[in-house]
């Protein structure tokens, strides 16, 4: 495809909306995170102000995932209880956005199950919502806009970060991969990379802001680069990005085991900027059933990468994603996860019981696990987890560790919460002056979950 890059700038007529508020709920990946920030950016932009209160909301955006059922029954279930809201204000404007409406059908499904729903959009083309909103305002009628293929990048929209100490920035849109439980590759659409430039500008920017650390994204930033003329790898960028001046963390996610190369592994070792924390989804701990998920990678494989890691990075923190339940997933297989998560001792696992989505290999698949199947094999996965975890966090009792302080925590307002460099949540007595600075604490005590200590700084 064209790989030249569409810009998009401020639209100063738009900016004559006065008192009107917003507001987005957003569910899924970083990805979606992400996209909702944009969508705040361009309303913003026009004038809108953001609020948490639907009562008080002109605008309302429902920005959704599609990897898991619950996802969209959660969709399903607040778009009914929209339909008050809008009997009672019928100026009031529902968009519905993301992942979602990229599946094939939904978009109509939505409609003639909520009418009331103002504007329907999918991941190609959020970059026209201002236009869509406008048409809305301008004739009073909805507007259904899905593109099933992939536009240009688009470079320069605004964009309304909930931190000012940490960003998302996306490095590449799209998956090649093809996994057979995945819906995204189908509503995500084809890798395709973000010029280097563009990225060094936007983090550059964020940094003269006085951002401290970002994360890079992409639904495998492994693959960034393949599809640029002149060619760039993962581990090329990440060294570019090391050398910004003010920037103080880099992190990234996802990462996919197939390639993940001994260059990202040096690249990780070598750059002072790089937080040792690798997340390395690895889905199953059966070689059987990774080549039924089409993950093109084997046990003995994954366990390989682990220890190159491990031995360049020794004190890196390793976490995954792990699908419990899988069609013809047997006990056999299931031992085979519970191995693997010895052998690694992870720091944390995303775990998930298998969902059916329509649309993947993995929906018309035999052998389909019972439920109370699922659940058993989930709960003995979690217990073995959380050991792991506990025992991790355990070894930085007494450890003094760099924090990236983000605010008050959530459990306690009194005390302070931010991140050590291998992603442990840190609550902690300290000085609020703190908040957005890099300071020393050390680590009093730890449970599964987080870690307490107290600033010495």
């Amino acid at each position: 495809m064209n790989k030249q890059q569409v810009h998009i700038y401020d639209d100063k007529q738009n900016k004559n909306i006065n008192e009107k508020n917003f507001l987005i709920e957003t569910w899924g990946c970083q990805m979606n995170e992400e996209d909702s920030e944009k969508l705040s950016g361009m309303l913003k932009n026009m004038g809108y102000n953001k609020t948490s209160n639907k009562e008080d909301a002109d605008i309302i955006i429902f920005n959704t995932c599609c990897v898991r059922e619950n996802a969209e029954l959660k969709v399903f279930g607040n778009l009914g209880m929209l339909r008050k809201l809008k009997n009672k204000n019928p100026n009031l404007i529902i968009a519905v956005c993301g992942c979602m409406m990229q599946e094939e059908n939904m978009a109509k499904d939505i409609i003639k199950r909520f009418p009331f729903v103002d504007i329907i959009f999918g991941t190609h083309n959020s970059y026209k919502f201002p236009e869509y909103l406008n048409r809305v305002l301008r004739e009073g009628k909805s507007v259904i806009e899905i593109q099933q293929k992939e536009d240009e990048i688009v470079e320069g929209l605004p964009i309304d970060r909930k931190s000012s100490i940490k960003a998302f920035v996306t490095i590449m849109y799209g998956c090649n991969n093809f996994c057979t439980y995945c819906i995204v590759p189908y509503v995500r659409g084809r890798e395709r990379s973000r010029d280097p430039e563009n990225i060094e500008n936007e983090i550059k920017s964020l940094v003269a802001k006085g951002y401290k650390e970002v994360t890079l994204l992409g639904q495998n930033v492994n693959s960034y680069g393949k599809d640029l003329e002149p060619k760039i790898t993962f581990a090329q960028l990440l060294r570019r990005i090391n050398e910004i001046e003010g920037l103080e963390r880099i992190r990234f996610m996802t990462p996919h085991p197939k390639d993940f190369t001994d260059d990202v592994i040096e690249a990780i070792s070598e750059c002072d900027k790089i937080c040792e924390h690798i997340h390395l989804p690895v889905q199953s701990g059966s070689t059987r059933i990774l080549k039924k998920m089409n993950r093109n990678y084997s046990k003995e494989k994954y366990v390989e990468i682990v220890k190159k890691i491990r031995g360049a990075v020794p004190n890196a923190a390793i976490t995954t994603d792990i699908i419990v339940g899988f069609p013809g997933e047997t006990e056999e297989d299931f031992l085979e996860t519970l191995d693997l998560a010895k052998q690694v001792q992870y720091d944390s696992a995303f775990t998930f019981i298998f969902s059916k989505r329509k649309g993947t290999p993995a929906y018309e698949m035999e052998d389909q696990i019972p439920d109370d199947v699922k659940h058993d094999r989930f709960n003995r996965l979690i217990k073995v987890i959380n050991e792991s975890s506990a025992k991790i966090n355990k070894t930085y009792e007494g450890k003094i560790e760099e924090i990236l302080v983000e605010g008050p925590s959530k459990n306690d307002p009194t005390k302070l919460m931010g991140r050590t460099r291998t992603g442990k949540l840190v609550n902690f007595t300290g000085k609020k002056s703190s908040i957005g600075k890099l300071v020393n604490v050390k680590i009093t005590s730890a449970n599964s979950f987080s870690l307490l200590g107290k600033q010495l700084d």
